[in-house]
């Protein structure tokens, strides 16, 4: 049986409202279910789960959400409103997860243990996946620089061999930066095993 094409847009619709709905529900149920189990208050870690979970789950899940034009709670408000609010929910979501970590370090401090050091991880791998995740994301901001260049904006602004050019400036700096963090992390760590 085929979906006519105003069906498939609906089923499309609602699978997205419905998928953005539990998103919302995720998004709080998650530090929600933290605060139970941490119980912030009984000591001063119990801080720390809360917070980092209020900044990564609820704050920058919503912080996306809000451009949703299917599940966004500011759906009715202007975009310029919108991107106010998403600026906002950033924010609180960077207080939270450096107070987050502010706390973990404190609390690491007083009671005498190492920061940053875990039994069943090195520093080394530590270091490798922050290597690894942080050339990931600079790499999707360089992707995302490339195709902002690809807007009808940029094309009508910039036209013929200079777009080039400004094309091959992410490229270029992407390759470098991918070189050194290969180099210093990547190829090094294979040749020690």
């Amino acid at each position: 049986m085929a979906l006519t094409a105003e069906t498939e847009s609906r089923l499309y619709r609602s699978l997205r409202v419905a998928a953005g709905a539990a998103a919302h529900l995720v998004a709080l149920g998650f530090p929600a279910a933290v605060a139970v189990l941490a119980r912030p208050g009984s000591s001063l870690f119990s801080w720390h789960p809360l917070l980092m979970a209020l900044a990564f789950s609820f704050l920058m899940t919503e912080a996306l959400l809000i451009f949703s034009p299917e599940t966004s709670l500011l759906r009715s408000f202007s975009r310029k409103v919108r991107v106010r609010a998403h600026w906002a929910l950033q924010l609180l979501a960077l207080l939270c997860a450096l107070l987050g970590l502010g706390i973990i370090t404190y609390n690491k401090h007083l009671n005498g243990k190492g920061h940053f050091l875990m039994k069943n991880w090195t520093l080394a791998k530590l270091k490798l996946y922050h290597a690894t995740s942080g050339l990931v994301g600079y790499l999707l901001g360089c992707a995302s620089l490339m195709l902002g260049m690809c807007s009808l904006w940029f094309t009508t602004t910039v036209t013929g061999a200079s777009w080039y050019l400004a094309m091959l400036c992410p490229l270029v700096t992407s390759l470098v930066i991918m070189s050194q963090v290969s180099n210093a992390y990547l190829y090094r760590k294979r040749s020690q095993h």
